[in-house]
């Protein structure tokens, strides 16, 4: 067999201890740093695994918390709403109240002032009553008269002569 075929032993024993001898080196002042270079690289993975998986725990958690906040925001602004609409029921009423309390005023004014125009207007007519009966009788009297139904017909003369006011 051709040499380049089939290696001699002592071809075989210092590729050994040449590959020994890498082996040792890259062992000793290589493998370990590399192998440190792989481990920070696993550790970083798992970090920024973990952290992801925080982020995504904090989003969800965040999210919960959002809907909270937003729920809480919509039953304020229902008792909001709920409170003017009570607030706005209760002027309503309020001032209803209040228009029936003067409409009541008024109107009770209004009577007392008709009832006072009444009475003054019925005085006032007993007194021109009495005014013409004075006048009455005192043409009566100055008009002497026998008979009595002249005095009736004189009577109902001047009491159409009479202008009611």
């Amino acid at each position: 067999m051709p040499p380049l075929v089939s290696p001699g032993i002592g071809l075989i024993f210092w590729m050994l201890l040449s590959f020994s001898i890498v082996l040792f080196i890259l062992a000793k002042f290589a493998w370990k740093p590399i192998l440190k270079i792989l481990k920070d690289r696993e550790d970083s993975i798992e970090k920024a695994l973990k952290a992801a998986e925080e982020a995504r725990i904090e989003m969800q958690r965040l999210q919960a918390n959002n809907e909270q906040i937003i729920a809480e925001a919509r039953k304020q602004a229902d008792s909001i709403i709920k409170e003017a609409r009570e607030l706005k029921e209760k002027i309503l009423s309020d001032a209803k109240n209040q228009a029936n309390i003067e409409a009541n005023k008024i109107l009770q004014n209004t009577k007392l002032t008709l009832e006072n125009e009444k009475i003054k207007a019925l005085n006032e007519i007993r007194n021109q009553i009495a005014e013409f009966s004075v006048l009455i009788a005192e043409k009566v009297i100055k008009k002497e008269l026998e008979d009595k139904e002249q005095q009736n017909k004189y009577i109902q003369n001047l009491l159409n002569d009479i202008k009611f006011n």
